[in-house]
């Protein structure tokens, strides 16, 4: 099996897993990095300076800037937007774009912002809308603008409250 890839995209890069699937009006740079089993949905741009993991599904209108690094098992929902540099400027670069990470097993719903340098935990749920300005611990869900912490979940995607965090923990132990 090798990877499937929409003639209507522009992939630039030899450097994508096996049993990938890339959609229509995609573009991939050609120094970008993509794992196997993944789902690049429609209109996606994928910058050079970006590595994305194994099974990691990319729904369409999200734009991956130099810098981001994303672990496997992530969820990207549509329209999210990521930054790369908290103090832009026209025509001004520079020397290096900040990093960004996304752990193994995250979920970003629809039209959530995330800001340039942040990363967000394993297993964190970020809710549709929200605006992600700091660091997300493990295992949390965050919404609103900006982000708050709002509940707890587990690896498996059960949402506990707030209260619920320390029999979690204690199951776990």
């Amino acid at each position: 099996m090798t990877c499937f890839i929409l003639e209507k995209s522009d992939v630039q890069s030899l450097r994508i897993g096996e049993g990938t699937r890339v959609w229509q009006y995609c573009v991939i740079l050609e120094e970008a990095i993509i794992g196997c089993g993944c789902n690049i949905c429609a209109h996606v741009l994928v910058e050079n300076d970006v590595v994305i993991g194994d099974n990691v599904t990319i729904k369409s209108g999200v734009q991956l800037w130099d810098g981001l690094r994303v672990e496997d098992d992530v969820f990207i929902g549509p329209n999210v937007t990521f930054t790369n540099d908290l103090f832009p400027r026209s025509k001004h670069y520079p020397d290096s774009f900040q990093k960004t990470i996304l752990k193994k097993g995250c979920s970003i719903e629809a039209n959530a912002t995330i800001l340039a340098g942040v990363t967000i935990g394993e297993h964190a749920l970020i809710g549709a809308g929200s605006v992600v300005t700091k660091d997300v611990p493990a295992n949390t869900v965050w919404y609103g603008n900006p982000a708050k912490l709002m509940k707890y979940i587990t690896n498996e995607g059960k949402v506990l409250s707030k209260q619920g965090i320390n029999t979690y923990r204690l199951l776990e132990c």
